[in-house]
């Protein structure tokens, strides 16, 4: 299978290794934390978590941050601001703002896996701002509107 390659410079500050892919196909990478002890999050409550990682992303891409399914499902761990975007201009350390959405405490130890990395291409606009839109069969409808199946 051949993929995209792109260089993006990187700085880490922690231990811990940087963020790979686990196979051929994967399209995230897994991130560590960056703590000296355990922390615990309790229900409902939120921290951003440090990654000890700086990186400069090439003009026309950006990095997003996603929950990590297993979490999520097991523990009802996730991101607030998922996915989370980092742009290619910003130069400070990558945090994870993890949040227990669950009804149980969980702890989260130095170097756990806290979240997925995406690199993606981007494309920026340009408005142009009319009066009216054309039409489409689906119109405004949203929310469920094209049904259960």
């Amino acid at each position: 299978m051949e993929t995209n390659k792109t260089t993006v410079k990187i700085i880490n500050k922690s231990p811990h290794p940087l963020p790979s892919y686990a196979t051929i196909a994967s399209a995230g990478m897994d991130v560590h934390a960056h703590i000296t002890e355990p922390l615990t999050l309790g229900p409902l409550e939120r921290q951003a978590i440090p990654t000890g990682l700086f990186v400069a992303l090439p003009a026309g891409y950006e990095m997003q941050l996603r929950p990590r399914s297993g979490w999520a499902l097991k523990h009802g761990l996730t991101l607030l601001n998922t996915p989370g975007t980092i742009d290619a201009d910003y130069r400070g350390e990558i945090k994870v703002i993890l949040a227990n959405v669950s009804s149980e405490p969980f702890t989260i130890r130095p170097g756990d896996r806290i979240c997925q990395m995406v690199i993606a291409r981007y494309t920026q606009v340009e408005w142009e701002e009319v009066t009216e839109l054309d039409e489409t069969s689906r119109g405004a409808g949203g929310f469920g509107h094209t049904g259960k199946k």
